[in-house]
């Protein structure tokens, strides 16, 4: 079983949307550079220093993006690890979804790759680098 390891939220003011998070949930946001789109990760819940996990059997962390123009890109999604990104891939085309690009590398973290399912929605791979 593939579990759910990370979601992902679009941000039209990443400023106001760490503060709206902070204030609320006491989520503590850690901000990326241009390099990396701005991205900003989320952390909801306290990870292993080791593994990089979440501690608490069943959280997840999440981040942030810029909205993109594109209204596929304007809701709410979540990332599921996968062992073989390839196989994944593969199987998800089989089933009648639809991959969306090719997978990218993301530095420090693995190999991540979006997706359509057959009901529309935006789903994304991410296959883990192996722990050091």
């Amino acid at each position: 079983m593939d579990p759910v390891v990370h979601f992902e939220m679009p941000y039209e003011d990443r400023e106001r949307a760490a503060k709206f998070y902070t204030d609320v949930f006491d989520w503590q946001p850690q901000m990326l550079g241009s390099e990396m789109g701005n991205y900003m990760v989320m952390m909801t819940t306290e990870t292993d220093k080791v593994t990089g996990r979440p501690k608490v059997p069943g959280s997840i962390n999440g981040g942030f993006y810029k909205k993109p123009e594109d209204p596929m890109g304007h809701a709410p999604s979540f990332v599921i690890a996968v062992d073989d990104i390839k196989v994944s891939m593969k199987k998800v085309e089989a089933m009648g979804g639809k991959i969306l690009g090719e997978p990218m590398d993301i530095p420090g973290v693995g190999r991540y790759v979006s997706f359509l399912d057959t009901e529309g929605n935006r789903v994304s791979l991410l296959q883990s680098l192996p722990p050091m």
